[in-house]
């Protein structure tokens, strides 16, 4: 009687600029959110002027990050990746919700042209869409409080609604990060793909 038989395929998925945009973008996420819940009055830590210094760099740092990789993205084409689907979608839905626990096969096979699978991309959308213009607009309208006469917002806008839909994003933003942080455990070990953003090689196993 012929069995399944399983077999390994190690392909390169991240180079050196994706792996090291990918952690510099996670690790100032992770200061943005530890100052910017600070400087809302969650806890103490930093205290509120520091706080607020480091939540203000780090964003200028991600900022200057961001700007890299978007010219990164369009010079090599990577910026193709994120283009949305709803291919396949509603099998990627029932595997989350039901075939993962049941060791079901992934419906979505990685490639070097198909990194993300459609929900990924979906997900992405939503946070390029709605999450970052609510928190980038709510934190440029903050910071720069004092030119608001000249935008010709003041009177129209105040602190108060600013400072609300900041933290409406920075809580998408926090909702956002631990489901990427789950989904990073779903591979075919718990640190797969954790390893993979380390590396740059991906090792799929399948039947």
């Amino acid at each position: 009687m012929a069995g399944n038989v399983d077999s390994t395929q190690r392909i390169y998925l991240y180079n050196r600029y994706e792996r090291f945009w990918h952690w510099s973008q996670a690790a100032l996420i992770i200061i943005m959110m530890i100052t910017g819940f600070e400087v809302h009055g969650s806890y103490e830590n930093f205290g509120f002027q520091r706080a607020v210094e480091y939540h203000t760099l780090a964003a200028w740092a991600l900022l200057t990050l961001w700007a890299f990789t978007i010219f990164w993205q369009f010079t090599t084409g990577e910026w193709k990746q994120y283009i949305p689907t709803l291919k396949k979608v509603d099998s990627m839905v029932r595997y989350y919700v039901f075939g993962i626990f049941v060791n079901a096969p992934h419906p979505f096979r990685k490639t070097a042209h198909r990194k993300h699978n459609p929900l990924q991309r979906l997900a992405y959308l939503a946070l390029l869409s709605l999450v970052s213009p609510i928190i980038w607009g709510s934190g440029l309208l903050y910071l720069f409080h004092a030119w608001w006469k000249v935008l010709g917002v003041d009177g129209v806008l105040t602190l108060e609604w600013v400072a609300f839909a900041h933290t409406a994003g920075a809580f998408m933003m926090l909702v956002f990060f631990i489901l990427h942080v789950y989904l990073t455990t779903t591979g075919h070990t718990p640190l797969a793909h954790i390893k993979t953003m380390i590396t740059g090689w991906e090792q799929e196993e399948h039947d």
